[in-house]
């Protein structure tokens, strides 16, 4: 498994927070998504097999927020 840490812009509330913990989690390859709002982050850890980390990115962006780096 590979972990990754996005930074997200555009989160203003806990409901924006669930939102991309939602849609993260329901991805294929993904063990566990955490967003923390304080942190404006979502950590992940995922199959590279599965996942890539452009996906998951464009999986968020998809939702309405922006991704400005990762870790």
């Amino acid at each position: 498994m590979s972990e990754l840490k996005l930074k997200i812009e555009g989160m203003t509330c806990g409901g924006c927070a669930n939102s991309i913990t939602k849609v993260l989690s329901t991805m294929a390859g993904v063990s566990s998504a955490e967003v923390n709002l304080q942190d404006k982050a979502a950590s992940i850890v995922y199959d590279a097999a599965t996942v890539s980390p452009e996906e998951l990115a464009a999986a968020v962006e998809d939702a309405g927020f922006d991704v400005v780096g990762t870790d």
